[in-house]
């Protein structure tokens, strides 16, 4: 990401406080046709109806916003790859008329028309006439101007990984996919805890993780927390959120393992910085050949492959423990 830097200084990036439960209704799954009758037959096999919302549905954004939906919405723009990821993964793809630059999962989301990047092209986004944007804090400067334009904003900025399955099962709800949604994060649910089962009785590994050429995360971010689930023991902490490393201080805390993006917008930019930096060859992780890649989109989105990173981190750390 030379992106990333841009999305990280807004990084607060990637929050949400307390969720409140929705206004609106959430219907459950409805009688088969067997359960109903008397007269049918208790051996019927009849697939249950799926969960549908019940409009209007009011939900309290990341921004402290309360948007009501008066259905499900039609016509969808994204203005983040993470929100990007996550209409796909709960069946709204189809449903998507605009996204950002940066939206390049699933390769569905490539052929959609874009609206620029963190700065949206707004004529072309009041052009599309969406019924509302999902958005990210890191779009958080253009976000009033749209409102301003009568254009309704949906904005996420889950901090966890449990609160981006949550807000996963929550777009699922305003799409009208509560089913969808509920299956993405179950799964995600399934996968998180069986890392943390594999890791549990395993010594803390000390991880060094550099995501921007001379940026790693501190205290309170998901990547942060990534690196505590999967086992390990973030070197980055005892500062609070994105911040520029002071390269003697990491050095001195000798990280076992360092975990660095790659491909993507930052290519392999990180590897060669820290390769050529005066003393880290001197550091357990780049004497022992420990320096791991992991895909610079899965490890800073917070959308449904947020699991494949805890699993990477995890593999990094504990191989033996976990494949």
């Amino acid at each position: 990401m030379t992106v990333v830097l841009a999305l990280v200084l807004a990084l607060s990036l990637f929050g949400c406080g307390t969720k409140e439960e929705p206004k609106g209704e959430l219907s459950s799954p409805g009688k088969s046709a067997a359960s109903a009758s008397p007269s049918a037959s208790p051996s019927a096999s009849v697939k249950p109806a799926a969960a549908q919302t019940k409009y209007p549905l009011t939900i309290k954004d990341a921004s402290g916003v309360e948007v009501t939906f008066e259905k499900a919405p039609e016509k969808v723009v994204s203005l983040a790859p993470s929100e990007t990821e996550i209409i796909f993964s709960v069946g709204a793809g189809d449903k998507v008329i605009g996204v950002d630059k940066f939206s390049n999962f699933p390769e569905q989301a490539k052929s959609k028309p874009q609206v620029g990047d963190t700065n949206t092209n707004l004529e072309t986004l009041i052009g599309m006439a969406p019924d509302v944007v999902f958005a990210n804090s890191i779009n958080k400067k253009v976000v009033d101007k749209i409102r301003e334009l009568n254009i309704k904003v949906f904005m996420g900025d889950p901090k966890t990984l449990d609160q981006t399955i949550a807000h996963i099962e929550e777009i699922g709800t305003i799409m009208n996919k509560q089913d969808e949604g509920k299956k993405t994060a179950d799964k995600m649910r399934a996968d998180k805890q069986k890392i943390v089962d594999d890791v549990k009785n395993a010594p803390k590994k000390k991880v060094y993780m550099e995501f921007n050429p001379g940026w790693t995360v501190g205290d309170g971010e998901f990547m942060d927390e990534l690196v505590r689930l999967a086992g390990g023991e973030n070197v980055g902490a005892g500062k609070a959120g994105w911040y520029k490393i002071d390269s003697e201080a990491i050095i001195k805390k000798n990280p076992e393992i360092i975990v660095y993006s790659a491909g993507g917008n930052v290519k392999d930019t990180v590897l060669e910085d820290i390769q050529k930096r005066p003393g880290w060859d001197q550091v357990d992780a780049v004497k022992n050949k420990k320096l791991v890649p992991i895909n610079e989109d899965i490890v800073s989105r917070v959308g449904p492959r947020l699991t494949e990173a805890l699993l990477e981190i995890a593999k990094a750390a504990h191989p033996d423990l976990v494949k």
